[in-house]
């Protein structure tokens, strides 16, 4: 059995626009960017206007039952949709059983639920329109397996921010297990009350647009977004050789240091990118560019810096594309995932995201090194890795990278 995980087509949608060809335009452009919205459709009374990654895009209105009817699933299927072609071909030759979708989510229905307690207290009922299944975790992945009308696993994985490059991790061992022979792995969240309250109580949200490795940073922006990847023990059809991508290496490790900060000596991300290297068969050396986890926390950006430094030393080119959607939360390490895919594919000349910040580097943290605009490799990328520390110490780090020649 082929034991490589390919990574055939992906579907997109966030702050940076909708579908692929959007995305990497913006993503890889050399202009300040403009993506995301200064407002306080999310705040807490009093607070004032916040920088979120919203996603403006019209969502397609779908004739769901109730327990499905969620912004969550409608970002989710806006992502999802341009795989549909591609999946009835798979259903065709593998069937519906042999499907399955992992999906890495933490909000799921709760921007419904909010409405629905502001409702309660003006009526003193439910709304027509809220059903409780709306706020269960696990239903974005029985929405898409329902409507796509697939019969293999479907479960949802929660891990906070690092939900979504677990998602892909646990797909590449369901193919490589033969439990599948298509895996529709990913993440999706979108922006709550809740969730900016929570971050805001503990001191960790900035008013103004995120500053990864700044000495000037003040916390995070948060964001909404779906990514969806089609995975597969085959290469896909009608794609170069030199176009076809894999799930090269995933790393997994949990350091439990604090509920909500990281381990300061970095020691459970480092592992989970040793992990990673091994599981890929190369080296520190054979990574073109790192998409950091770059939250523009303290603890984090400090955490990150000296782990990075450790593996890699001090000359791979780093950035956080934080600055462009804000934090996706469980949809982030799937959402980073989809931009080393864009670098990878399509790319003759190696161009990297930048690292969009004022340029004040914090000289207490070990010295990385962050992409600058119009920066290039000058040839195609080989490998790149993308990190996810969430809380609890729940790290993954995935290296995607080019198939067999």
């Amino acid at each position: 059995m082929n034991t490589l995980t390919y990574l055939n087509h992906l579907g997109i949608t966030c702050a940076l626009g909708d579908g692929v060809d959007a995305v990497r335009q913006s993503l890889l452009s050399s202009h300040t960017p403009h993506s995301m919205t200064c407002s306080e459709a999310y705040s807490a009374p009093g607070q004032g206007p916040l920088m979120l990654g919203i996603v403006h895009e019209p969502l397609a209105t779908l004739t769901l039952p109730a327990p499905y009817q969620t912004r969550c699933n409608a970002l989710l299927w806006q992502a999802a949709a341009p795989l549909t072609t591609h999946l009835d071909a798979c259903k065709a030759r593998y069937g519906a059983d042999r499907i399955a979708v992992i999906l890495g989510v933490s909000t799921s229905g709760l921007p419904e639920g909010e409405s629905a307690r502001r409702y309660w207290n003006e009526h003193a009922c439910w709304p027509d329109s809220f059903d409780y299944a709306q706020q269960e975790l696990g239903q974005p992945a029985q929405f898409l397996a329902a409507h796509w009308q697939l019969n293999g696993p479907a479960y949802t994985i929660a891990t906070a921010c690092s939900s979504g490059a677990k998602a892909l991790a646990a797909g590449a061992r369901l193919l490589q297990a033969n439990l599948a022979d298509i895996v529709i792995a990913g993440g999706c969240d979108v922006l709550s009350q809740f969730t900016i309250a929570g971050f805001s109580a503990l001191e960790s949200v900035s008013n103004e647009r995120c500053q990864p490795l700044s000495r000037n940073r003040q916390g995070i922006n948060l964001g909404e977004a779906a990514s969806v990847f089609l995975m597969s023990r085959e290469p896909a059809a009608n794609i170069s050789c030199a176009e076809q991508l894999v799930l090269a290496g995933w790393g997994e490790t949990g350091d439990a240091h604090h509920l909500s900060a990281p381990d300061p000596s970095g020691q459970g991300a480092i592992r989970a990118m040793q992990k990673a290297l091994q599981h890929a068969g190369i080296t520190g050396q054979d990574i073109d560019y790192i998409n950091l986890h770059g939250t523009a926390t303290q603890q984090n950006d400090a955490m990150e810096a000296l782990a990075v430094a450790h593996v890699f030393g001090s000359s791979v080119p780093v950035s956080s594309t934080k600055p462009l959607t804000g934090h996706t939360l469980a949809a982030a390490g799937a959402l980073e995932a989809a931009f080393a895919w864009l670098c990878l594919r399509d790319n003759p000349h190696g161009r990297l995201p930048p690292h969009w910040w004022d340029g004040q580097y914090d000289q207490t943290l070990p010295p990385i090194s962050p992409v600058p605009p119009n920066f290039q490799l000058g040839r195609p990328a080989r490998y790149i890795m993308s990190n996810s520390f969430a809380f609890g110490g729940n790290n993954a780090c995935l290296i995607l990278g080019r198939g067999p020649l």
